[in-house]
């Protein structure tokens, strides 16, 4: 998985929201054109190859009004992105939008 798979995924449409993905977006308040945005304009910045689930990785960006966003994502079984969760990165799991605390 690399970031211009992932950008492809999103330009094509071809991409799902998780259960959980879509109660954070909404619990945050963040967009759908903003998760867009990260996941075009946005950067891997954790890749997780191990995960029990299949392999996913952390994208990073910034929402509308400058406000950094995460994105965690995969790949389906027919080879599609799966949003897993996002959410506004705050401390104290996040000392900055690239930076565990």
């Amino acid at each position: 998985m690399n970031i211009d798979w992932i950008k492809s995924k999103v330009e094509s449409g071809d991409y799902e929201f998780t259960g959980h993905a879509e109660e954070e977006r909404q619990a945050d308040k963040i967009l759908i054109e903003e998760i867009e945005n990260v996941l075009i304009r946005g950067a891997i910045i954790e890749d997780y190859p191990g995960d029990p689930r299949g392999h996913s990785c952390l994208v990073s960006g910034y929402g509308n009004e400058g406000i950094p966003i995460h994105v965690v994502c995969g790949i389906t079984k027919g080879e599609n992105l799966r949003i897993i969760t996002v959410y506004i990165p705050t401390l104290p799991k996040w000392k900055d939008p690239k930076t565990r605390g």
